[in-house]
């Protein structure tokens, strides 16, 4: 398993194929995700626990236990986490195809860099 440390948290790579990568995201309360969009990558993420928002296309869903959503490549989304969140996530193995819109962190918005 690799880890990979995030200025929100961490990401846990639990499986890293040809076809697929899933991860485990655990976002600290308080923090969010870039405000993001992928050109070709498909992912579908599972929330296992915390709180917080999602932003989803035009949309912004509550996060809660439970809550699942597929992201189509081209839709703009982002997790803020107003407690620690833990979500489950599965995309398709494009880890670099990443377009930053907006990132709480300085890290300047992207044709296509890693998240």
């Amino acid at each position: 398993m690799r880890v990979v440390e995030k200025p929100w948290g961490r990401e846990l790579w639990w499986a890293v194929t040809p076809a697929y990568v899933g991860k485990i995201l655990e976002v600290k309360a308080g923090q969010r995700l870039s405000l993001q969009y992928h050109k070709e990558k498909l992912e579908s993420m599972y929330f296992v626990s915390g709180s917080g928002q999602f932003v989803y296309g035009e949309q912004v869903l509550t996060i809660e236990p439970g809550l699942a959503v597929t992201i189509e490549p081209g839709t703009v989304h982002r997790i803020i986490a107003t407690s620690d969140v833990t979500v489950f996530e599965v995309s398709t193995p494009q880890v670099e195809d990443v377009v930053r819109i907006e990132d709480a962190y300085g890290r300047s918005p992207s044709q296509a860099q890693p998240v």
